[in-house]
């Protein structure tokens, strides 16, 4: 199998020169960005509403969230995930690249059909995650994940690997004396690290593997996290385009190394991630905040389709990460 450098699409280009002059600027932004960066928007802050695109990142929104108008409905959800035979025939693709050596972390996503008797505005207003995005009626996420944030010329990324039903006996101790687990984890921080690098002076993880909780509609998850920082050259706020895009897509959900990896998922998926993994955030003129696109539910002819996956390595079990992957077909709370 031969891989390719991964050219950056014209509508990125735009993304970035237009990133960059507001950026220059000191001038407020909202920017969302496919997984393949192909249909990026950067939108002035002020004007992101008229779009009907509404945010809320950390306590920073633009939506006024009143009494939930379905708080008293008795939720739907129902989860209709593909066969373990369909996934596992994408699982031992991906274990035969791994064991040839063509990547040491492959990121497997896959679509879940749900019923749920909720519209997207109303799953948006019920949610509790540190960052949400309601876009048209197109999609709606409620994501517990960062990417970046700049704070100060600080970079720092906050990649999760490892999720585990807080609800199984001793589950942080099981889930940080992993050794598959543990294997995934330290491969994204190395990704993110170097990733970092390619933008910033200094690079350090100011914290490996804590423990994250997150509520959902089924019990509560525990996912692994770690922090990864770097400085940034001062004038960063002129090139914040050109910064972004150069670590993207964002190493948490493909792999390592990248190239390669994005041409075993292509290979591996057999789907359109959209702007499924991509990431979305603010700049306010000073400081950014952005996260990953997961937890994310689409609108489609078909129906409601629910994303979701884990990273495989080349110890991983089959069975194990199918299960990971409905574990993540959920509705916050």
């Amino acid at each position: 199998m031969s891989y390719k450098k991964h050219s950056i699409p014209p509508a990125a280009l735009v993304a970035i020169e237009r990133m960059n002059q507001l950026g220059q600027s000191q001038k407020p932004f909202f920017f969302v960005i496919d997984y393949l960066m192909q249909k990026p928007l950067v939108i002035p802050l002020e004007e992101v509403a008229q779009h009907q695109i509404f945010y809320k990142i950390g306590d920073k929104t633009n939506y006024h969230f009143k009494q939930k108008t379905s708080e008293s409905t008795e939720v739907v959800f129902e989860k209709y995930p593909i066969s373990f035979e369909e996934y596992q025939h994408s699982f031992t693709l991906v274990q035969n690249h791994l064991k040839r050596g063509d990547s040491f972390l492959v990121n497997l996503t896959k679509p879940t059909p749900i019923r749920v008797n909720l519209s997207l505005r109303e799953i948006f207003e019920r949610s509790e995650a540190t960052y949400q995005l309601l876009f048209k009626n197109q999609f709606v996420l409620f994501s517990p994940e960062t990417f970046v944030q700049i704070k100060s010329g600080i970079i720092s990324s906050h990649p999760m690997k490892g999720t585990i039903s807080a609800n199984i006996p001793h589950a942080e101790k099981t889930i940080l004396e992993d050794k598959k687990e543990l294997a995934e984890h330290a491969t994204i921080v190395d990704l993110i690290r170097n990733d970092i690098s390619m933008v910033a002076e200094k690079v350090w993880v100011e914290r490996f593997r804590y423990i994250d909780r997150v509520a959902t509609n089924e019990g509560d998850l525990l996912q692994v996290s770690s922090e990864i920082c770097g400085k940034l050259p001062e004038n960063y706020a002129q090139q914040i385009g050109s910064l972004l895009f150069k670590m993207l897509p964002a190493g948490s959900i493909t792999g390592a190394p990248k190239p390669q990896t994005l041409e075993i998922i292509k290979e591996a998926e057999g789907y359109d991630r959209g702007y499924y993994t991509g990431v979305f955030g603010i700049f306010d003129g000073q400081n950014l905040d952005s996260s990953v696109m997961i937890r994310f539910i689409e609108n489609t002819p078909q129906g409601m389709l629910f994303k979701s996956g884990g990273g495989i390595t080349v110890s991983a079990n089959a069975e194990s990460e199918y299960q990971e992957l409905i574990d993540k077909v959920y509705l916050s709370k």
